[in-house]
């Protein structure tokens, strides 16, 4: 059977980080929404996303496909129900349909003419940016149970202090040295060549995806997320960082979510909490206001390529696009458009001819090539976010 991984109605909420990638390449634990399902399902998937996307993320259709929609995590139940699908049936967990089969996928389904299966059991379900964070702590236990069920961890150097070795795993060439790593309330994960240095307090649950590093003297407090060759340093809480990006310096980041290719500059801080304690307030791309999260505790949302200087300071649930550079004291305001360049006092358009010069400089030092793909993916999301900058 050919499996599918459709974006469905959720990617407006999910904005800024589905600008620029499919849901399914959200990364929440220690997997994307992809890898989880790829893994569970035992084979590959395509996707089914925006136009201006589908160069780089393919949709592959055959005769008979299976169509998921990627808001809905898969457990093993899940997937056994989604395995055993045949033609003419659909999956629904309370009136939302989970996956069906079709014969055309970019066809409009009438689901009337289906059998309906109802699945009862829990899913974990991403439907907006603050839920990327606020349910990592269960995405991260469930990867971690996936992953490491029937193996044995790489070996922990003996100059580290330990809580509950049990539920910290290294895989392969991954080290930390001179730290302390409490596994009490939520498993650590190293993953391949992943890098703790001296002098770190970790406190589960943490995901360290491959050739991430935490720098000296970090401070991590779970769920916490840091993906393929992040970089972080000063004090770390509830937070998902998506790969290739870094906060590597002194600065509080807490309850937020960093796309790729962010950069944190030193001595940032994003506050979590309102000072009257109030439930946080965030902008909602699909809706065009500020919509409630039901959450007390909620900070930074930024999409990616966006970066900031030096003693950044960000106010409690803002939300940043792609391709913004925010530099100048004080609170700027708790939504930036993407393609911004200022802060507190002001902003300009960002152009995107500065902004892929950047782009190819930094990517670079990865050794990951800024390509015509990504130019026309980020060409397109300027465009798009036109009407949000009045400048």
């Amino acid at each position: 059977m050919n499996y599918i991984l459709s974006d469905g109605l959720q990617r407006k909420s999910l904005l800024p980080f589905t600008f620029t990638r499919p849901v399914a390449e959200i990364r929440i634990g220690i997997l994307t929404i992809r890898e989880k399902w790829e893994k569970h399902l035992k084979t590959s998937t395509s996707f089914m996303t925006e136009d201006y996307l589908s160069e780089k993320y393919t949709l592959v259709e055959a005769s008979e496909n299976i169509v998921i929609i990627s808001s809905f995590l898969p457990n093993e139940p899940l997937a056994q129900a989604v395995l055993s699908l045949k033609e003419k049936e659909a999956i629904f967990y309370q009136d939302r349909v989970v996956a069906f089969s079709t014969k055309k996928a970019k066809e409009e389904v009438d689901f009337s003419d289906y059998k309906r299966i109802e699945f009862e059991d829990n899913i974990i379900t991403v439907d907006y940016t603050w839920d990327i964070f606020s349910k990592n702590g269960e995405a991260l236990q469930a990867d971690f149970d996936l992953i490491t069920a029937g193996r044995k961890s790489a070996s922990i150097s003996d100059t580290n202090r330990l809580t509950c070795p049990e539920n910290i795993f290294l895989e392969e060439g991954a080290s930390v040295e001179h730290s302390i790593l409490n596994a009490t309330k939520g498993p650590i994960y190293l993953g391949k060549n992943a890098e703790i240095w001296e002098g770190c307090m970790v406190r589960g649950a943490l995901a360290l995806c491959e050739g991430a590093v935490i720098k000296m003297g970090a401070k991590m407090y779970g769920p916490t997320t840091v993906g393929p060759f992040g970089k972080v340093c000063g004090e770390v809480n509830n937070s998902v960082i998506f790969g290739y990006s870094s906060k590597g310096h002194d600065g509080y980041l807490g309850n937020a979510v960093l796309g790729e290719w962010c950069n944190i500059g030193a001595d940032s801080n994003n506050s979590n909490l309102k000072n009257n304690y109030a439930k946080v307030r965030i902008w909602n791309y699909d809706t065009e206001k500020f919509d409630h999260t039901g959450l007390q505790f909620c900070g930074l949302m930024m999409g990616d390529h966006s970066k900031t200087a030096i003693n950044t300071m960000f106010n409690t649930g803002t939300v940043i696009g792609v391709n913004t550079n925010i530099y100048v004291p004080g609170f700027p305001r708790n939504f930036i458009p993407s393609f911004s360049w200022g802060g507190a006092s002001g902003f300009s358009t960002y152009m995107p001819k500065k902004a892929f010069e950047a782009a190819k400089v930094m990517m670079a030092r990865r050794g990951v090539e800024f390509d015509e793909k990504e130019a026309q993916i980020l060409q397109h999301v300027f465009d798009e976010t036109k009407k949000w900058r009045n400048y």
